[in-house]
């Protein structure tokens, strides 16, 4: 297997205090989300609010508090693209925002847990030997694709 070897950081960089806070998901009712997430993820609420006509709260894994997961639910959402995704090839095809991954120790272990809450599995562990990482997608209720991925030695 090839290993990954990222170049070295640049703490020259005029944005080298950047790092990752949350990704945002839109979706048309917060309380579904919020129940998905908290009851299949176990994810905590970390904060909610409102915003103009909105309802937002940020989620957190279970023992993670620097990533978040930011829900957007209520006001007026434009029409959304049909996405079916059946597989990864076909979830390839839409451009715009893909998904969000999550690091965990055994996705083989992680997709067993996810199936037996009913968790939709979309594509089945996989190996990635460019990144050295076995990789499997999930997805929302609403169907927002998830990744997970497992670093490989």
């Amino acid at each position: 297997m090839a290993d990954f070897i990222a170049p070295p950081q640049n703490s020259a960089s005029p944005f080298a205090d950047m790092r990752g806070h949350h990704v945002a998901v839109r979706t048309p009712d917060l309380d579904t989300a919020k129940r998905w997430y908290v009851e299949k993820l176990d994810f905590r609420v970390i904060a909610e609010w409102d915003y103009a006509d909105e309802k937002l709260a940020y989620l957190a894994p279970a023992t993670d508090d620097h990533f978040y997961v930011e829900v957007l639910g209520g006001g007026e959402s434009a029409p959304k693209e049909v996405r079916p995704y059946t597989d990864l090839g076909d979830s390839l095809k839409y451009r715009g925002y893909h998904h969000f991954c999550l690091n965990v120790t055994s996705v083989d272990e992680t997709v067993e847990k996810l199936r037996s809450r009913d968790v939709t599995i979309v594509t089945e562990p996989f190996e990635l030997a460019a990144i050295s990482r076995r990789l499997a997608f999930f997805s929302d209720p609403f169907g927002n694709l998830i990744e997970l991925a497992e670093v490989l030695a």
